[in-house]
């Protein structure tokens, strides 16, 4: 991970784990609003399919843009110039608490700019993955860079 110009097409990455908790959960429905059931509330959640508590998607998605922000080399922070867009997110199985997430980063387009700043953005194929693989969110997600 480096900058526009050193970074080629293919080229995959993974973050390490987090496990999401209950108060990530209850502090993330305190900090955004959402107290839809789906998230708060274990009894009722009980009696459903899924048997508990979801994880807000939103949570999920903030989860992953730490991790990879953590993940990115001290050296290499500097190559980012900001987070561009999100393409094509979806939600693709529910993330419970207590399950631990890791990403997984796929560069699949090149896209030179004329800019004050930046050299390009790159798109990359994001996936949120749970400890037994099972992808829980996927995105195209772009990085204006140095």
């Amino acid at each position: 991970m480096g900058t526009f110009a050193e970074t080629e097409i293919g080229e995959t990455f993974q973050t390490g784990g987090r496990t999401i908790t209950e108060a990530d959960v209850m502090n993330f429905a305190g900090v955004s609003g959402d107290f839809n059931h789906l998230h708060t509330d274990a009894e009722a959640m009980a009696e459903t399919p899924f048997g508990q508590r979801i994880v807000h998607g939103a949570l999920v998605f903030s989860i992953m843009t730490g991790l990879l922000w953590q993940s990115r080399p001290e050296e290499a922070k500097q190559d980012v110039v900001a987070f561009y867009g999100v393409d094509k997110l979806r939600f693709t199985a529910p993330t419970f608490i207590d399950d631990t997430v890791h990403v997984e980063l796929e560069v699949i387009e090149k896209e030179p700019r004329d800019h004050p700043v930046a050299n390009g953005v790159l798109r990359y194929q994001a996936e949120v993955k749970k400890a037994d693989g099972e992808v829980v969110l996927a995105a195209q997600t772009l990085s204006l860079m140095k």
